[in-house]
């Protein structure tokens, strides 16, 4: 009785702290199915040791994809995005002359999606899971004929599992030893990358061949390829050596603002939604203050989840294509040997910035979707003790995030810069795809 009791307390605790009880008066119960359900993979995404960046990115897409879907399979309005994801076929039609609840099918849609993307969650993880399809399983089919419950749940898991099949053959559906290597052999070279961590299990890089995996919008991992980094040189009138005395520098003199910076943008694995999870917060968020409508919703997390899920497999693709070490490394052999980065540097290589890459796409698509200088405030990490920050647009919190990374100590300037042309150039693709008809 006392586990029962005690599960039950942890998974209060969960939904207390995701807002699950009904925080959007006005919004329909469509409405708070998305955003509940998203609002738990955030923390779950949070609590599953395998969900590094990229990892999360692609679940964020697939998630994105089963709602859009599940929505426009109902609508005469939107347009389906089978046939414009690479290998997307198109899901199961519904029945013609049958009724269907449209907030059931998205729930069942939604559960089944996310029970499987975190089918390795905890089991704190697994009771959160559990007790919100139960609640909102609950809700949705309340008043309805049984037939009709029935019939709009079994087709939200049917759309579920067409997105599900979709996702085994994309390459990082499997991930081994939490995505390091067992074997792997780092190219010897003054440029290249070595590890940066004691820890043993990070001797070798982060998900390597994760560039290679299939991608979304864009054609493939190199479509957005980038030219090289600046050359590597140890003489102090180069570029490289003055971009690694700007990191020395900075992180020397860093004032109050920069070091806020860098910490309101850090999202480290278990400890944030990542950064892919911090730009869908941002998203939802939006959809609170301005009362989003539910089509547009689905759009837009479809589209950020993509765009964040291909730039991750093109950042990967030009990371492992230059290898290039860290500020870390470069500093210690060249100007100060016991030197120390704000960040704790991550286990792969430098270049292009990770976070530049994907707050550029997802900067290009939330543009579109709201328009320029639309102005926000976010209060992703306020939970965490991290004060909300105001934006006046999304291009404006997209370099924020990448000079980060420069503040923190784990980037050069070129890695920035050039990451949120990368980016850019693959948010391009997500903008193309046409979502109404």
């Amino acid at each position: 009785m006392r586990k029962l009791l005690f599960s039950a307390v942890l998974a209060l605790m969960w939904f207390t702290a995701l807002g699950a009880a009904p925080a959007w008066a006005n919004a329909s119960q469509s409405d708070d199915v998305l955003r509940m359900w998203n609002q738990l993979v955030l923390k779950l995404v949070r609590h599953t040791p395998t969900y590094s960046p990229p990892v999360a990115s692609r679940s964020f897409a697939y998630l994105g994809v089963t709602a859009f879907e599940a929505v426009a399979s109902g609508s005469p309005d939107m347009r389906s995005l089978a046939g414009q994801l690479n290998g997307l076929t198109p899901v199961p039609q519904r029945e013609a002359g049958k009724t269907y609840d449209e907030a059931v099918v998205l729930q069942a849609a939604m559960a089944f999606a996310a029970q499987n993307f975190f089918e390795n969650t905890g089991p704190t993880g697994q009771r959160a899971l559990a007790s919100l399809e139960a609640k909102l399983r609950t809700e949705a089919a309340a008043g309805l004929p049984a037939e009709v419950a029935v019939r709009s749940e079994d087709y939200g898991h049917t759309v579920a599992k067409h997105i599900l099949a979709w996702s085994q053959d994309d390459g990082g559906a499997v991930i081994e030893n939490m995505g390091f290597p067992l074997q792997y052999e780092l190219t010897k070279g003054a440029a290249n990358w070595v590890p940066t961590s004691l820890v043993a299990q990070q001797q070798t890089p982060l998900l390597p061949n994760w560039g290679k995996n299939r991608t979304f919008a864009m054609p493939n991992g190199a479509t957005c390829d980038l030219p090289p980094p600046p050359a590597y040189s140890e003489d102090k009138a180069s570029v490289f050596y003055k971009e690694a005395l700007e990191v020395f520098e900075t992180r020397q003199n860093i004032s109050p603002e920069q070091r806020a910076i860098a910490r309101f943008w850090s999202d480290d694995p278990m400890l944030s939604p990542t950064p892919p999870g911090h730009w869908i917060a941002i998203a939802l968020q939006i959809f609170e203050r301005d009362n989003v409508a539910l089509d547009k919703s689905v759009d837009v997390l479809a589209r950020l989840g993509i765009a964040e899920a291909d730039s991750f497999i093109g950042c990967w693709n030009s990371k492992f294509q230059y290898d290039l070490l860290r500020p870390v490394t470069y500093i210690r052999r060249t100007m100060d040997p016991k030197w120390e980065s704000l960040l704790n540097t991550p286990p792969f290589p430098e270049y292009p910035s990770g976070h530049s890459t994907q707050s550029g796409a997802a900067a290009v698509v939330m543009t579109q979707m709201f328009g320029e200088n639309f102005a926000f405030k976010d209060a992703t990490h306020e939970r965490d003790g991290i004060k909300p920050r105001a934006f006046p647009s999304f291009w404006a919190a997209a370099e924020e995030a990448g000079i980060s990374r420069l503040y923190g100590g784990i980037h050069f300037r070129a890695a920035i810069e050039r990451g949120l042309e990368q980016g850019r150039c693959i948010g391009a693709f997500t903008n193309a795809l046409r979502t109404r008809r």
